[in-house]
């Protein structure tokens, strides 16, 4: 065997050996790259433009009523804010839900996986900008809205028609936006 071919062959083999670590580290690059940089960083319900879907729930709350379908088609756009007692960003949104009712929006609630004891705590604790509060034990409601997490606000035209979902706490700089758009929804 000449040197050449002997020399050939070394190479080969070590390229097989370092093909595994190569493909390894290529693959966790193109993993990290779509971990750090997604196309979209929201999820927005397919539900946006559709009616709400029909639901009947039990009052969350000690002092507010419960929240069906109908409460919500009553001719007057509103928010929908889905909340759980258990929702840190839920208690850190309190204050600009309470600057949007006192801007004369009506705001119901979906409280989560949530027990009315709790609720009215978390109420006590932070206000109680809500007309209507119901329980969804089981989130079959808030799954069937589309929403993916807590908290979430929905624009309800109307009619019943979602014509915005807020994903995430809302924020100071959040509360014109959703006034406008509320308004737009008349």
């Amino acid at each position: 065997m000449d040197e050449a071919a002997a020399e050939s062959g070394g190479m080969r083999r070590g390229f097989i050996l370092w093909l595994p670590l190569v493909l390894f580290l290529g693959l966790g690059g193109l993993f990290l790259h779509g971990l750090l940089s997604p196309e979209s960083r929201t999820i927005d319900s397919k539900m946006v433009g559709k009616p709400l879907p029909a639901f009947a729930l039990p009052a969350a709350a000690s002092n507010r009523p419960g929240l069906s379908t109908p409460d919500l088609t009553q001719g007057k756009p509103r928010l929908l804010n889905i909340f759980a007692s258990w929702c840190v960003p839920c208690a850190a949104e309190a204050p600009q839900l309470m600057a949007l009712r006192q801007a004369g929006a009506r705001i119901d609630a979906i409280a989560i996986r949530d027990a009315r004891g709790d609720v009215d705590r978390f109420l006590g604790r932070w206000g109680n900008p809500y007309q209507r509060i119901g329980l969804d034990a089981r989130s079959a409601v808030q799954l069937a809205l589309g929403s993916s997490g807590v908290p979430e606000t929905f624009i309800i035209d109307g009619r019943g028609r979602i014509v915005h979902q807020h994903i995430g706490d809302i924020r100071a700089e959040d509360v014109p936006d959703i006034l406008a758009r509320l308004r737009a929804a008349q």
